[in-house]
């Protein structure tokens, strides 16, 4: 049983949208692990990118992660 999304339109149930014919142009789990790696080092490059451009924004957020281990009880 679907619900509305605020638009009158039905959406669909998660069951149905998967269509079992998919079942074999699934990625394997060495694309899904390629395409995750290459993610990380984007976000990773993006991060460091940040840091270069906002310096003060940097130090304060490595502040409250150094903070944040410090307080953490295991």
């Amino acid at each position: 049983m679907g619900g509305t999304d605020r638009g009158g339109e039905p959406m669909p149930d998660r069951e149905s949208r998967e269509d079992p014919s998919q079942h074999e142009s699934r990625e394997t789990d060495a694309e899904r692990r390629r395409r995750r790696a290459q993610f990380l080092r984007e976000l990773t490059e993006a991060r460091e990118l940040r840091d270069r451009v906002q310096p003060r924004r940097a130090k304060a957020a490595r502040l409250r992660h150094a903070m944040r281990m410090r307080t953490f009880r295991w």
